[in-house]
């Protein structure tokens, strides 16, 4: 009697394992695209305004004005503070002034793919290691020495507009501070 009641039992344990196993197996795994990762393992560090001046003859030419922001890997920048808005500067002057990336006379042949990976790999190679994952490009306009002089005789509404070399994104999520 007691041999049939244990072989009941364990008659239903097997089914009972045999069906939830079945159950598990057929639930559909969830998709994960990368930008769905890229978005979890993120965290957007929102940069500051930036004027770069442009020296030619030993003199300022003008200015670009840039706001650039990062999407930075969330589990590397816990509790670790990086000069971000030091770097960057830093950066956008070497980039800008030194290697004259941008091309005054012909700002549509800007290879703004090509500028975003420079500044990521830079940066990365100063932080020692893989902290920053995208570079985003708000503003990067240009302003003229002679523009700015004539912006300050014009009245608000007649002032001459800077010369749009990235048409920038529109950043929607909060800026995280202390990084």
């Amino acid at each position: 009697m007691i041999k049939l009641l244990l072989t009941g039992l364990w008659v239903c344990a097997v089914t009972l394992g045999a069906v939830y196993g079945s159950v598990q197996m057929s639930k559909p795994k969830p998709v994960i695209d990368e930008a769905t990762q890229l978005r979890n393992k993120s965290e957007l560090v929102k940069g500051e305004g930036i004027n770069v001046p442009v020296l030619s003859n030993g003199a300022v030419q003008g200015y670009f004005i840039t706001r650039i922001s990062f999407l930075m890997d969330k589990e590397k920048i816990k509790g670790v503070h990086l000069p971000t808005t030091e770097l960057m500067t830093d950066e956008l002057f070497t980039l800008l002034v030194g290697n004259k990336m941008v091309d005054l006379g012909n700002t549509k042949a800007f290879d703004l793919d090509g500028f975003r990976k420079t500044i990521k790999e830079k940066l990365n190679e100063r932080f020692q290691g893989e902290y920053v994952l995208d570079v985003l490009v708000e503003q990067l306009d240009y302003l003229s020495k002679d523009d700015i002089r004539t912006n300050g005789e014009r009245p608000q509404g007649k002032q001459v507009q800077p010369t749009k070399i990235v048409e920038g994104v529109k950043l929607e999520a909060p800026a995280k501070s202390g990084h």
